[in-house]
Parts: structure tokens; sequence; C-alpha cells
């Protein structure tokens, strides 16, 4: 099958402004996570100062890789991006490991904002049992109701079916959504810095704590203390528990290359739409965390608990207001990266469909639209996995999000390396730009795949693994039916 980049009349349509392409690089760098994870994983795995400690570092890196973005897009400005860049420098074999991983680190972040849509509304109504009714059944232990699953499915194909009916539709109301998500965050972040309530002492144990010790021990508030990371390998674990995870923290910000053919403005905006989208999204990150530490005198017993922490620390600095300003940012993160998601794997199915490796059906192109439709059906199908796993999925779609996303920037600035030398026109700073971001690439990948003695809470999970398991599996068949194409008969 003949391999083809040409667009003409017949492909996407050029409708994204700079704006819209900022706005769904950003919406899909903050989603649910910068929300819910303070209390979930942030604060007692690496605490503020080693949340802040890797949040940075992870944007330096990928501010690092974004330099290689910003060399590739306009040397092959089409959807696929990562894809469409090892092809080129590394063959099909390559090209299709790339795409099939960059794929997961996509979709899954599709279905994992849509888990956290019910754990929003029992939030904010207070009611905790206002979704729980109908069918349930337990995974992992935790109890999945009909009503719970119902509205994320709904939600996942309302906003399923607005991609369909076009990009510019779906970049205008990515716009409004991350628009409104920067004000939330930073109305509280400037609350938490005036409020009397916020001390410094709140923010003890700065390091974070060992919770899977402290709950088998049954810790009391008093003995929390004694689970708290300390002593340099303490340290050091806390701030590679975070920094492990990076590459699906910021993961979006690479979106930007499989919307290529839809750009309505020059490729030379494209690096500073990426490294603002990271900056944003660093900022988000680090100050939901410190905030929801900053406010809680006894965040460690709220994490505990199982508290929606960052909604208790805003509702104990402003009351309703608070409590409002959580609900419209959390819900506009959650649901612009369902939006900058579907919107980045279906133009990555989409072109790998169109140079055949995939079946020709995901290169379908809406007569109407102009959208790749039967990619995004795909992609909507996969997505309804989400509310049918539960919340406590939501661990499990992060690192195989992070495998992705790392594998994709990988191949990303090598793939720079090799065409900078090739084509003769890549700077002494673009190429060591480059290697830097392919070393920490293969630092990512070591950290999330290899258990490492001492460091607690930085590898997969056992589920994280069944899961990479089962796709490499799919990867493999899809591979198998087309192998007379990949290996050239």
């Amino acid at each position: 099958m003949r391999e083809t980049t040409n667009t003409g009349s017949t492909g996407l349509k050029k409708t994204l402004s700079p704006m819209h392409v900022w706005a769904i690089a950003f919406g899909c760098v903050i989603g649910w996570g910068s929300f819910i994870n303070p209390g979930k994983k942030f604060l007692p795995n690496s605490g503020v100062a080693g949340t802040a400690i890797a949040m940075a570092l992870g944007a330096l890196v990928m501010i690092i890789i974004a330099f290689s973005y910003a060399y590739m897009v306009p040397k092959y400005p089409t959807a696929g991006g990562e894809f469409t860049f090892t092809k080129k420098c590394f063959g099909k074999n390559c090209a299709f490991l790339c795409g099939w991983f960059l794929v997961v680190a996509y979709l899954t972040n599709v279905p994992m904002n849509s888990t956290a849509i019910g754990l929003i509304v029992d939030g904010l109504d207070g009611n905790a049992d206002i979704l729980k009714f109908g069918f349930h059944y337990t995974i992992a232990g935790f109890t999945i109701y009909g009503g719970e699953m119902l509205l994320a499915m709904a939600v996942l194909l309302l906003l399923g079916w607005l991609n369909i009916l076009g990009v510019r539709k779906a970049g205008f109301v990515q716009t409004i959504l991350s628009s409104l998500l920067v004000i939330c965050v930073f109305t509280l972040f400037v609350a938490g810095l005036l409020s009397a309530k916020a001390k410094a002492v709140n923010l003890e144990p700065i390091w974070g704590f060992d919770k899977k010790a402290a709950m088998a021990a049954q810790a009391t508030t008093a003995e929390i203390g004694s689970f708290a990371h300390k002593g340099a390998a303490g340290v050091l674990s806390a701030i590679l528990a975070t920094f492990a995870i990076a590459p699906w923290a910021y993961v979006g910000f690479d979106s930007i290359p499989q919307a290529a053919e839809e750009f309505n403005f020059s490729f030379k905006k494209v690096s500073v739409i990426m490294v603002v989208a990271i900056l944003f999204g660093c900022f988000v990150y680090t100050s939901n965390n410190t905030v929801s530490a900053l406010a809680l005198a006894n965040w460690p017993d709220r994490v505990m608990a199982g508290d929606w922490v960052l909604l208790v620390a805003a509702e104990e600095l402003l009351g309703t207001f608070g409590k409002v300003l959580i609900g419209v940012g959390v819900s506009c993160a959650v649901l612009s990266g369902i939006m900058g998601f579907y919107l980045a794997s279906s133009r990555l199915m989409y072109s790998m469909s169109r140079d055949g490796y995939l079946p020709e059906s995901f290169g379908v192109i809406d007569e109407k639209y102009r959208t790749p439709k039967n990619a995004l059906l795909f992609c909507m199908i996969v997505s309804l996995s989400g509310p049918i796993l539960g919340r406590e999925a939501l661990g499990w779609f992060v690192d195989m999000s992070a495998i992705g996303a790392s594998i994709g920037y990988f191949f990303t600035c090598a793939s720079t390396l090799v065409t900078a030398r090739r084509d003769g026109d890549g700077s002494r700073f673009l190429k060591m730009m480059a290697f830097t971001g392919v070393c920490f690439s293969g630092i990512f990948m070591i950290l999330q795949l290899i258990p490492i003695p001492g460091l607690s809470g930085v590898n997969f999970c056992k589920e994280s693994y069944f899961m990479l398991i089962a796709w490499s599996a799919i990867g493999l068949v899809f591979y198998i039916k087309k192998r007379k194409f990949f290996l050239g008969r």
C-alpha cells in the first residue's frame, strides 16, 4: 500500500487560530488530575515541596523536548505529528510502535477525565449518593453505579459528537473552557496567598508521606508524621514519584502537531504556543497542590479519609464561592481534556490509516464536516470503558498515558537529531536539546517500567502492567494483519 501525505481538497479544513491551538494544548495538559490528584497522589507521594520541584523539572524537560517539535512540525506539517516524524526517519516498524503507543497516551485521557464527572457532581452537591442509583458492581474495591456511568457516557457521546461537527466549533468551545479554567485557578491561588487561614506550618510534611504504609498500619493523626518522607532517599523518592509521571502531566502540548493540517497561521508560532501551554500547566498543577495544603491544618488526615482535598481547602478559604470556583474550574478542565484528546487521538489514527498503518476505515473524512468521523467514533467507543471501569482505573490510565507519551517524546527528539544531521540546518543548540530530550525520555520509561529498590510509588502498579500487555497485544493483531505492508511486500 502506498504511503501518502496529500491532503488536497478532500483533506482537513484549515480553521484553527493560534488561540484555538493554545486552548487545545492547554486543555489537554490540564484535566481532572490537577484538581483531584493533590489528595490522591501529589501530596501523599511528594508533598508540597516535592511536587513543586517535580513539576518545575518536568516543565523544563517538556520545554526542552518542545524545541524538537518546533523544528519538526514545519518540516512535516501533516496530521500525525510524532508518528509522521518517526516514519520519515526510522521507517514503518518504528513508526507503528510510536503511533500505537501515542494513541494510548492520548486516548486514555478521555475515559480518565470522564471517570471524574461523578466525583465532581457528588462533591459539589454535598450529597454523595446523588448519582448512586441503579445497578452497581465493584472493581478494585470501588463500587460503580449506573447513575454515574450513564452521566459520564452521555458527556463522552455529546463531546464526541461536537468534535464530529467540525474542528472550528470544537476550537471555539475549547477556548472558552480553557480561559475559564485559568481564571478560576488564578483566583483561588490569590485567595490562598492572601487568606489569614493559609499558614506555612500547614505545608508539613513538606515531602509527603508513605500513604500505603500508613494505611496498612492504620495510623492515627499523631502517627502519620512517622511515615513522612525524610532523609536524602526519602526526598529523592518524593520528587521522582511525581517527576516520573511528568509525561502524563504535560501530555497535550504535543497535541499541536496532530492538528498541523488545520492551522490557519504560520508554523513559526508553534514553539511559543507550546511553551506558554506548558508554563500555564505547571502553574495550575503547582498552585492547586500548594493551596490544598496551605489552607488545611490537617491535610494528611483528609488524604487518609479519601476527601477531595482541594475542594475542602477552597471552601475553607472562600466558603461557597470557593466551591463554585472549583466546580467551574474542574468542569472546564475535564470537558476541555475530553475535547482536546478526542481531537488529538482521532487525527493520529486518521493519519496512520491514511498512510496504510491502520484499517482504511479510520481514514474516512465526513463529506459535510471534513472531520475523521470513523476515527472519532472508534475513540468514543473505547472511551466508554472509563465509566465502566470506574474511578480506581484513574491511576492505571495515568501510567498508560505516561509510557505512551514518553515513547512519543523519545522518537520525536531522535527524529530531530536525524533530520538536522541529514538536512544540515539544525543548530548546535537544537541538537543538544534533542539529545537531552532523548535521554530524559529514556529515563522516564525506566522509572515507569522498572522497579527501583528504595524508591516507592514511582513505577507502574500491577494493573497498569496488565493494561500495557493488553494494549500491546491489540497492536500486535493490527500489525500482523498489515504484515505485508510492514515487510514491504
